[in-house]
């Protein structure tokens, strides 16, 4: 009987966190509809979605705004206009700041003038000073802060305990496991999780999860953490996300059985939104391209550009791949 209790039960404590229109973003340039962008806002809130990304704060000085759509750079008017100015809904607006590409002393307003709740600082392990220095500044301008330390699977794990007690001892509020390449297989997103959420119960720190879906197992992974204690969960809807994209919130929501989350007004915005889409010719999802450099913890650059030049050579790439220097 403990058994199927267990099986039945929810952690009040988890919180899902829509990252389509930034990581589907990197798709399409960012080129969303402010009535598609509308109306995923209003399913999240019907679906019971806790935080909505809605893209970076990129750096205007390194990115041709003419290149991208708005989600881009998250202007504050421009999430004013689509999101309107007093979000008391209870879903919660994020952005994303890339170290490196982000003028954050500027274009990181303070959280009184803003629409956004949480900043998530986005960094390599090689980048943890630059991200101290973001997490100080937007903590000190009012907003809840994650920071997302990218590319894991590529990085020792002496760095990243390093990494995490830097990080860890500012006042983050949530730190992500980001399997950036797709390369990792649950048994090591286990071994990954239990060091974060160690490291995160010691600090009081919330742990999060942002998986790439190359060898299929962004859903797995995330499912993995989720019974490892990791809270933050990222999803996109119907996986949308830069190459093999993401966990999917239809996948997620279906699995938490939490009575706050509801998942019809997904399958409703998938089927309006997102198969129109795609039948548009924006292109995402697991081919064997992106299975290739999650096997061999690549990233997913060299899979990205066979897919826009419409390749289907898919041994010789992996030939390609492997005769690497």
């Amino acid at each position: 009987m403990k058994e199927i209790s267990a099986l039945m039960d929810y952690r009040e404590n988890v919180r899902v966190v829509d990252a389509t229109l930034r990581d589907g973003g990197l798709v399409n340039d960012f080129y969303f509809t402010d009535v598609f962008a509308k109306a995923l806002y209003e399913t999240n809130l019907k679906a019971g979605v806790d935080y909505m990304e809605i893209g970076y704060k990129g750096d205007k000085t390194m990115f041709d705004k003419d290149k991208f759509g708005k989600w881009k750079f998250c202007n504050e008017d421009d999430i004013f206009e689509v999101f309107g100015a007093n979000n008391d809904t209870g879903l919660k607006l994020a952005a994303m700041a890339d170290v490196g590409r982000c003028d954050y002393k500027n274009d990181i307003v303070e959280r009184a003038n803003s629409a956004l709740d949480l900043i998530r600082v986005a960094c390599y392990v090689h980048q943890i000073p630059a991200a101290v220095d973001m997490i100080e500044d937007a903590k000190k301008k009012g907003y809840e802060v994650s920071c997302n330390i990218m590319a894991v699977s590529s990085a020792q794990e002496g760095d990243i305990k390093a990494a995490l007690d830097i990080i860890c001892k500012t006042d983050v509020d949530a730190i992500y496991i980001v399997d950036s390449f797709g390369a990792l297989y649950p048994e090591q997103m286990a071994r990954v999780a239990s060091l974060y959420v160690e490291y995160g119960d010691k600090y009081g720190k919330q742990i999060g999860i942002h998986a790439h879906n190359n060898q299929q197992l962004a859903f797995a992974n995330t499912l993995e953490c989720v019974g490892d204690g990791v809270n933050w969960l990222d999803a996109t809807y119907n996986g949308m996300g830069r190459g093999a994209g993401n966990c999917s919130m239809e996948n997620l929501l279906g699995v938490l059985r939490n009575p706050k989350y509801n998942i019809f007004p997904v399958f409703r915005f998938i089927q309006d939104y997102m198969v129109p889409l795609k039948e548009s010719g924006v292109v995402w999802g697991y081919d064997l391209q992106y299975l290739a450099t999650g096997l061999l913890n690549q990233h997913p650059r060299t899979a990205i550009a066979f897919t826009n030049e419409k390749r289907k050579d898919y041994a010789d790439f992996y030939a390609e791949l492997i005769n690497q220097d």
